[in-house]
């Protein structure tokens, strides 16, 4: 279910967090709330921590590569620095940051700012994922995103782990992690159960326009 405001005062700020599982949707729906604030005129920075480099150093990007310019931060305290004209503060990859990320986040919302959030709320073990739960918990409005199990095809809320790698941190690509449903979760390591995931592929449009051709010819 998606959690937002439909409305608030512009002098006052509030937080609001998206969570969820790898491929759940979470930068996505970050992006798009951006982006709809930015349509309204809204001053907006969007900040993640400078661990995440998976696609961009100067841009916050989903996993289907929709993407937004961000900064990259190497603390919390960088965040209110950087972001003191702005109206709308969206912090992505929330999970990276210390739990001094929870004061910020309430420090930015009492100066009227509102604050999007986006995270992994568990680890690759099923155990709430650094300061997630005190954001969840601060917040005024939480939205909890599911992609789809791998293995079932069912609602997943887990990210399995499917390469030989047991840091905790490790910034998840295609080939480290799938999402998986509760009753196929197998902590922490397991193989792969999924097929890898590919890009869309483009209708043959051409194609298609000749055979309404011919069949109007026949």
């Amino acid at each position: 279910m998606i959690n937002e405001p439909s409305f608030a005062p512009r002098e006052f700020g509030w937080i609001e967090v998206v969570c969820g599982g790898m491929f759940s949707g979470k930068t996505e729906e970050l992006i798009r709330r951006a982006k709809r604030a930015h349509i309204a005129g809204q001053e907006i920075v969007v900040v993640k921590p400078a661990l995440d480099k998976r696609y961009s150093d100067t841009e916050v990007v989903s996993h289907n590569e929709t993407a937004l310019p961000s900064i990259l931060v190497d603390t919390a305290d960088q965040i209110v620095l950087l972001t003191s004209s702005a109206q709308v503060v969206c912090i992505d990859e929330a999970q990276f940051f210390d739990d001094r990320i929870v004061d910020i986040a309430n420090v930015l919302a009492n100066e009227g700012k509102r604050v999007i959030i986006a995270g992994l709320d568990m680890d690759f073990e099923g155990k709430p994922f650094g300061p997630m739960p005190n954001l969840l918990a601060i917040a005024e409005y939480v939205t909890k995103l599911h992609a789809v199990c791998a293995e079932s095809g069912m609602m997943a809320n887990f990210s399995q782990r499917v390469i030989e790698d047991t840091n905790k941190v490790l910034v998840g690509e295609y080939d480290a992690y799938e999402p998986r449903a509760r009753h196929c979760f197998r902590p922490s390591i397991d193989r792969r159960r999924g097929r890898p995931i590919r890009p869309f592929i483009q209708p043959d449009t051409e194609s298609l326009g000749k055979e309404n051709i011919n069949i109007e010819n026949s």
